[in-house]
């Protein structure tokens, strides 16, 4: 039987990440090892497991998601690895289901996320009590109704939970780690992976159960790296990515993003912009389409009573 690894990175909410190990705990097959790449300087204090919890350091000035994921699975000892977010509680057959996944097909598979609604976890949580208030992102397309599915646009690829054969990561090179900070890491290996025929999929089962925590959506709060990492995907690749989240800081009148000229940042987030895209703690997820069509809704407004 090959060894499976799971990694994960962290930062902050040290609750969420003993959750997800007392998931993993509950798993009818358990991982060999976690992994734990730590953007922080102070290591987790976590609960028991009966497998190995290696921490990693990987501390920068912003968060360094493409490098962590890279060292975590460069350290990572199984022929197999799942990438799992810290806010993820795997349900007990989430390494089983990438295991067999991982057996049927050498690429990146996708498993189903749903997402939980504040206090949830709060107490000895259920996996019953989870199903009962979890929701699907209203942005994201469902699991397959049963095996894999390949998924022809690597634009659907999204780093919460997913898995591939360790040999095969690491010879796609892994994460281009000159995007630091959030967005754009992901849909940039997503982009490399297609181009290099790897297969993207999602899988029926892999269920990870996403823990509540405030967040933005468009993700305001990371105005700065968001632009800078969109014009690294468009020095790299001739086209901008994260161009709903672009086109959301435009009609708030925070960058002028005109094609074929760098962006520009015309002004900070103010509070306004942060009760706009925050979450509140009823609502399981941030949703940058919710905005979106506030934003278009009160520009076409706009426009009309110009005209008029």
């Amino acid at each position: 039987m090959n060894m499976i690894s799971v990694v994960t990175l962290a930062r902050g909410r040290a609750d969420h990440l003993a959750n997800v190990v007392r998931g993993l705990c509950r798993q009818t097959r358990l991982p060999d090892e976690l992994i734990i790449a730590v953007m922080q300087e102070e290591l987790y204090l976590l609960p028991e497991a009966p497998f190995p919890i290696h921490q990693i350091r990987i501390v920068a000035d912003e968060l360094p998601l493409a490098a962590a994921r890279n060292a975590a699975a460069a350290k990572a000892c199984g022929e197999s690895v799942i990438f799992l977010d810290m806010d993820c509680i795997p349900t007990p057959d989430l390494v089983a289901d990438y295991a067999s996944g991982l057996e049927a097909l050498d690429g990146l598979i996708m498993g189903e996320v749903m997402y939980l609604p504040g206090g949830a976890t709060a107490g000895d949580w259920t996996y019953d009590g989870f199903a009962a208030v979890a929701e699907r992102h209203s942005d994201r397309r469902g699991p397959p109704p049963h095996g894999i599915e390949i998924c022809p646009d690597y634009r659907c690829f999204w780093s919460l939970s997913f898995a591939m054969r360790r040999a095969t990561f690491l010879g796609s090179g892994g994460f281009d780690e000159r995007y630091a900070g959030y967005g754009g890491e992901d849909t940039d290996f997503g982009k490399m992976l297609s181009l290099a025929g790897v297969p993207i999929a999602w899988i029926k089962g892999a269920l990870a159960y996403h823990q509540y925590h405030p967040h933005h959506m468009p993700p305001v709060h990371h105005l700065d790296s968001v632009v800078r990492n969109a014009e690294l995907f468009e020095t790299k690749w001739g086209y901008r990515t994260m161009g709903h989240w672009l086109h959301a800081f435009r009609l708030m009148g925070l960058v002028d993003d005109t094609p074929g000229m760098p962006i520009r940042i015309l002004r900070r987030p103010n509070e306004a912009d942060l009760a706009l895209t925050g979450q509140q703690s009823h609502m399981p997820y941030a949703n940058s389409a919710r905005v979106l069509r506030m934003l278009e809704a009160e520009a076409n407004a706009t426009q009309v009573s110009v005209a008029a």
